[in-house]
């Protein structure tokens, strides 16, 4: 991005993080990050995790000026703790914000990469399991054919490219986010992912995935239940009908 005077100025960068029950990583999270992207600022988003998540965020915001924490009444999903964080960004003026997970299996190194395709030109970009040079660690072949067959369930049905559209490594430009209508948006699980993808294509946005290696968590446990995997199921019917979870058309 050029100044009025022709100077390169980096654009105003948030990476988002929510946290439940993350006490274990999330110091450590937070320093990959700020290594990886020493220009950008974090918003930890804590969903009043019973571990004490929030007060060992607190802890780190505390000494460093680039890192804030989001304090939530209680856990209502992954979509409502982004919706809360990707609305305060957009009042605040950010340029690119970026959302990934608190346990690793996101690499910050990765970010550059992500912030990269959005200074090349797209509107949001993914990081993507399932494009060439793409992959996941430390998975067995069950989890493997559910997150594959997910993934082609839901863009066969809604009739999209994207391979990867449960993905959750994600940057976006503020302006794509604004095209979204976040207020419409319903899913609260990882169809949230889904969700939010499919309203940006909706939207015109241009959407570019990137090949990242995605590593099992190297902490916590994971957040995935039955009922998660269900709304997975359903949203895609949702969004291909316009029905009130889904892209209003």
């Amino acid at each position: 991005m050029q100044s009025g005077l022709g100077r390169n100025v980096t654009p105003r960068t948030l990476i988002v993080i929510p946290t439940y029950n993350e006490r274990e990583g999330v110091a450590a999270i937070v320093q990959a990050v700020r290594a990886s992207v020493p220009d950008a600022s974090i918003l930890i988003v804590d969903d009043a995790s019973p571990d004490g998540t929030g007060d060992v965020a607190d802890t780190l915001a505390a000494g460093d000026a680039q890192v804030r924490v989001k304090h939530r009444a209680g856990k209502e999903g992954l979509g409502p703790a982004y919706i809360d964080a990707f609305s305060q960004a957009l009042d605040e003026g950010w340029q690119r914000i970026v959302q990934m997970d608190a346990d690793f299996s996101h690499d910050p190194n990765d970010i550059p990469r992500l912030l990269a395709g959005l200074d090349s030109g797209a509107d949001l970009v993914i990081g993507s399991r399932y494009v060439k040079e793409g992959g996941t660690v430390n998975w067995g072949w069950r989890r493997r054919l559910v997150s594959r067959g997910g993934s082609f369930y839901a863009r066969t049905i809604l009739g999209v490219p994207i391979r990867d559209l449960t993905g959750g490594f994600k940057a976006w430009k503020a302006d794509t986010l604004r095209t979204v209508s976040l207020a419409d948006v319903g899913a609260k699980g990882y169809g949230f992912q889904i969700e939010m993808t499919y309203r940006a294509l909706g939207s015109g946005a241009r959407v570019v995935e990137i090949p990242i290696r995605f590593v099992d968590r190297r902490v916590g446990q994971s957040k995935m239940s039955g009922t998660i995997f269900a709304e997975a199921l359903t949203i895609v019917w949702r969004l291909r009908l316009g029905t009130k979870a889904g892209t209003k058309r």
